[in-house]
């Protein structure tokens, strides 16, 4: 076995193999970047190399660099991780020349593999079933045009070396079909310096669904079941779970067992995914297969109790695998959520900035006290939480690198548990100073669709058409939220009372009847008369006419959570003052209340709404990023959707169209330039 390996990435996926590493007894090596001299995975290694500036493409790209940090070490093996050089043939074979082990797959299969065009016809020989497609280079736009006429619209234009949602489009026509091919080959040269393009049939309503392989040196393949990647936006995987709610038996065992031939064809080992669509009548169809380790890994190792970082470094060091086919078994559900720096609210768009808090719930297995006392033994879990994490507090999320800085998992018994598991986890998780996407993934934790199972890989578009907004609380949630709002205004009421009593001699009687004012984005407003009634750690609460909610909580004010028992029951929710107020987040909502007296009450309804400031004559960068192109001139007419710029931010290229009819007045960036959000691009007439 090996003593000493270097992890050739950064972020959570550094993190994640050094732990794997340090249970097993061997040292690790991290390189890093300037932007990364102070990162959690340099501190957790035991050895620590810097490798350049902050830019990939000047540092973790660079193979020389890499290697110079593996003689300096003496690391015997290297951990690609994912992304970088992960899937870098060229890679592996300066490795192989240097006699340091790769973990992963060797040379021939990332070859073959990594290449999406040479993929897809091993994969249809080894008798894999394929989308149809036009697997040939594709020189210009109007070639493009042309095959995508000949296979029918809508079609998919994919980067050849592509991955992680980079370098794809979907044409729905002939000028999409040109737009998308230019900004693919754009993206696919800038994110993996291979700018060839293909096409295929975009298949509608699909489901995405990949199986885990897991092979030896020896000759030995094994599938471990599927993840559903169905939930994805612009390509990009969002919330993954183990297994699929979708498949049977019969087609999880037809995909695994094709998966092991397309495996065994080319002679593959170490841990590999082979990613399919599925169609809605269970047909499935061949994408690509992935030649290293996959985010979305934590799901498959929570359901099948196997560590695959482990099973990578024991097959490079020459091990034989110790697991059969028949002793792969799937057991109870997991989910991943990826917890991206991106704002919701701004149709997604990347964030960067300080990490001013950075709190994630609790990691570890809840088992039930109870069964473990009856038994005399520890009891199985009833739920696992698990945060893999490249981050931490005062931490700087950086422009440079992907906008991934944490992947939440949850397990339980069944798919729903796992989900409220997961809402649960959602709900604790405290993250400060930039923009991220927990609201959303709350939001679709608790959709009555996703819930059902009933989900493709078109549910983000389909059920946000309009971006996301924040969600809807049902009556029952809206109450919910008022209730502890309510008791929380009531607890800082009485804390200034005791205050202001201890300085006088004489408390301030607080009352019991309030009214809280919910002002919502999305519900809009509404009020709501309540009674509470503190005594002591318990307290209970009555919203309207509804039921009395009996709560204890030890809340106190200044603190981001509320954590309180309602009717026995959990509930944990973030609260931040605002002027007159408080900010209530939770399950995907955002919620201003002010809990004030019935006659306050009275006077605030009639105040006047102040209105937002009118942005509509100017084009804003709505992130920070680079301008690649100015698309317009002044002067120009433009029309509603019309392209105006693309500006890069994260390694991916983003069009800013026009809302409406306008004429150019002024253009205030230019290509190459740097921008901050809302700094202005161009203004109109």
């Amino acid at each position: 076995m090996f003593k000493k390996i270097l992890i050739a990435n950064r972020g959570e996926i550094a993190c994640r193999v050094m732990k794997t590493a340090r249970r097993m007894g061997i040292a690790t090596v991290a390189v890093y970047s300037d932007a990364d001299a102070n990162a959690p995975h340099v501190k957790m290694a035991d050895e620590a190399v810097h490798i350049g500036p902050p830019a990939a493409a000047d540092s973790y790209l660079v193979m020389d660099k890499i290697i110079e940090a593996i003689r300096q070490t003496g690391a015997q093996a290297v951990h690609p991780g994912y992304g970088f050089l992960s899937e870098n043939a060229a890679f592996a074979q300066r490795l192989k020349d240097e006699g340091v082990a790769f973990i992963g797959p060797p040379v021939g299969a990332i070859e073959a593999m990594g290449d999406k065009i040479t993929s897809k016809k091993l994969a249809d020989e080894a008798g894999v079933s394929t989308v149809p497609g036009h697997m040939g280079l594709i020189e210009d736009a109007e070639e493009a045009v042309k095959i995508a006429t000949q296979i029918g619209y809508p079609v998919m234009i994919k980067a050849s070396a592509g991955g992680g949602g980079k370098g794809m489009r979907i044409a729905w026509d002939d000028a999409e079909a040109r737009e998308g091919f230019a900004l693919s080959r754009s993206e696919a040269k800038s994110s993996f310096g291979d700018e060839r393009i293909f096409i295929e049939k975009f298949v509608q309503k699909p489901r995405h669904i990949e199986i885990q392989v897991l092979g030896d040196q020896h000759g030995n393949i094994v599938y471990l079941g599927e993840r559903e990647c169905s939930i994805q936006r612009r390509n990009q995987k969002v919330i993954e779970e183990a297994p699929s709610p979708f498949l049977d038996e019969a087609t999880r065992r037809a995909m695994g067992e094709q998966s092991v031939a397309l495996a065994r064809a080319v002679d593959y080992c170490s841990a590999g995914t082979v990613e399919f669509i599925v169609d809605p009548d269970r047909n499935f169809y061949f994408l690509e297969m992935n030649t290293r380790l996959q985010v979305e890994h934590p799901v498959t190792e929570l359901i099948t109790g196997i560590d695959l970082v482990e099973q990578m470094i024991r097959v490079a060091a020459g091990e034989p695998l110790a697991i059969k086919q028949d002793d792969v078994a799937l057991d109870g559900w997991a989910i991943e959520s990826r917890l991206y720096a991106e704002d919701p609210y701004r149709n997604f768009l990347p964030s960067i900035g300080r990490l001013t808090r950075y709190r994630p719930p609790a990691e570890g297995a809840l088992r039930d006290v109870e069964a473990s006392a009856a038994s005399g033994r520890e009891s199985p879990p009833t739920k696992i939480v698990r945060n893999d994490t490249g981050v931490e507090e005062g931490g700087e999320i950086s422009m440079y690198y992907d906008p991934m800085i944490a992947k939440l998992c949850t397990w339980a018994p069944d798919r729903i548990t796992a989900i409220d598991a997961m809402r649960d986890a959602l709900d604790g998780f405290e993250v400060e100073g930039i923009g991220h996407n927990i609201p959303f993934l709350q939001a679709v934790m608790n959709h009555p669709r996703f819930r059902s199972g009933d989900i493709s890989t078109a549910f983000i578009e389909e059920e946000y058409p309009e971006g996301f907004e924040g969600a809807t609380l049902s009556n029952d949630e809206t109450a919910m939220a008022v209730t502890l709002a309510s008791l929380a205004h009531v607890i800082g009421q009485r804390r200034n009372a005791e205050t202001s009593g201890t300085l006088s001699n004489r408390r301030r009687k607080i009352g019991t009847e309030w009214v809280a004012m919910v002002d919502d984005p999305v519900a809009g407003r509404s009020s709501h008369p309540v009674r509470v009634v503190v005594d002591g750690g318990s307290s209970s609460v009555q919203v309207g006419e509804g039921t009395v909610h009996s709560v204890e909580t030890d809340w106190r004010p200044g603190q981001p959570l509320m954590r309180a028992m309602v009717d026995g029951r959990e509930i944990t929710l973030k609260i931040a003052p605002e002027a007159d107020g408080m900010r209530l987040r939770w399950r995907g909502a955002s919620a201003r209340i002010a809990v004030r007296t019935p006659r306050a009450a009275e006077m605030a309804a009639l105040m006047p709404v102040k209105l937002p400031p009118d942005t509509s004559k100017y084009l804003l960068c709505p992130m920070p990023g680079l301008v690649v192109s100015i698309m317009v001139a002044e002067g120009d007419d433009v029309q509603e959707g019309q392209a105006l710029a693309v500006v890069e931010a994260m390694k991916m290229e983003n069009v800013l169209r026009a809302e409406k009819r306008a004429t150019v007045a002024s253009i205030n960036a230019k290509p190459g330039a740097s921008l901050a959000v809302d700094d202005v691009i161009m203004e109109f007439d």
